[in-house]
């Protein structure tokens, strides 16, 4: 039982840095970043070249992918998302599009074997009879201190609540002087940066290859029905049912179920409360 809530809790944790980003560009742009889930992929190469093949420090190649996938984001709202601009089904096919010429682009690269990614922070320490790498601690930490760093920024700065009123009403945000195109920028440039960070945790926790950003995509997503179009509060909540009920279902059943009682919550939210457990709220 110790083993499952510290599994749990780990899980949940880098679940919950995955979707954060996802929910960020949902709740301010009103769009689904189908691409999200190639950002984590890219990512994950990007640490991979950097820091395997050309030996820099694990940090400095976490930093990099961290500064690309924002450059990344940057690129796709100016490229793509902006001149597409009211057109949401657009931009999503457009993103989605995006997400397999990224893949075909890293199987060129790197081909289309999957690899193992070294751990950003290397060993193991056991609690109890539950074993922990440092690697999944690590991505837990990181993910409750950009969490608690990125509410405050909203809370408390000016470009935070400018981005909040976007997500709350983008016209009446717009008609009281925000400017919404620099908004959304800086929105997708925060989000490819978060995107970029969980996918190198990610690909360290399970493996590296072209496919991989399907999983965290399909997470994503899933945490932002089941919690609705919401804060970050909410992706942390049901970031934690969505960790502890895979936890779960791997320990107890079977780990060919993982991901299935996911999409069985899905499912189920949509049929009986289609806004999402935490309805519709503001960042």
């Amino acid at each position: 039982m110790l083993e499952i809530i510290i599994q749990g809790i780990l899980l949940s944790g880098l679940y919950a840095l995955i979707a954060v980003g996802f929910t960020l560009i949902f709740s301010v742009g009103r769009v689904l970043n189908l691409a999200y889930g190639s950002y984590i992929m890219v990512a994950g190469y990007i640490y991979f070249y950097f820091s395997q093949l050309l030996g820099l420090p694990p940090i400095a190649g976490l930093l990099l992918a961290g500064i690309l996938g924002s450059c990344m984001g940057l690129l796709k709202y100016n490229l793509i998302v902006k001149p597409l601009k009211g057109d949401h089904i657009a931009v999503e096919i457009s993103t989605l599009i995006l997400a397999v010429v990224l893949q075909s682009t890293v199987i060129l690269f790197f081909g289309n074997s999957a690899k193992i990614l070294l751990p950003i922070i290397p060993g193991v320490i056991h609690i109890g009879n539950a074993t922990v790498t440092f690697n999944v601690l690590a991505a837990t930490v990181a993910s409750w201190l950009i969490l608690i760093g990125l509410y405050l920024f909203i809370k408390k700065t000016h470009i935070g609540r400018a981005m909040m009123a976007v997500s709350m009403d983008a016209k009446g945000a717009s008609i009281s002087g925000v400017d919404i195109d620099k908004i959304n920028m800086i929105t997708w440039g925060i989000s490819g940066f978060l995107g970029a960070i969980a996918g190198v945790f990610f690909a360290s926790y399970t493996q590296l290859s072209p496919t991989m950003w399907v999983a965290p995509l399909i997470i994503a997503i899933a945490i932002v029905i089941v919690g609705g179009i919401g804060s970050i509060i909410g992706t942390l909540v049901v970031a934690h049912i969505i960790g502890f009920m895979e936890i779960i279902s791997v320990a107890l059943i079977s780990p060919q179920l993982r991901g299935v009682f996911t999409m069985l919550l899905i499912i189920l939210v949509l049929v009986i409360r289609p806004k999402g457990l935490f309805g519709r709220e503001e960042l």
